[in-house]
């Protein structure tokens, strides 16, 4: 049994990237815009989502940054 809500995780910064998913909370549209007519197991598993989609930006990023690294190196040792 829950004694609180469960919060929103919005930061108040409304911003989407290309694939529809909040730039700071990580949740959809519709997750966002239904909020308040989800269950508590409903919000529990969006927010689960939303830690996923976290690490997986966080883990994409490293790698274009890996890369861009990789491809400077090699322009580099070309010169």
């Amino acid at each position: 049994m829950e004694l609180f809500d469960i919060q929103s995780p919005c930061q108040r910064v409304c911003e989407t990237d290309k694939r529809g998913y909040c730039c700071k909370c990580y949740r959809s549209r519709e997750e966002r815009f239904n909020w308040l007519t989800f269950s508590d197991a409903q919000k529990r598993r969006i927010l689960y989502l939303c830690k996923l989609r976290m690490l997986r930006r966080g883990y994409l990023q490293k790698q274009k940054k890996q890369q861009s690294n990789q491809v400077a190196m090699q322009i580099d040792l070309n010169f």
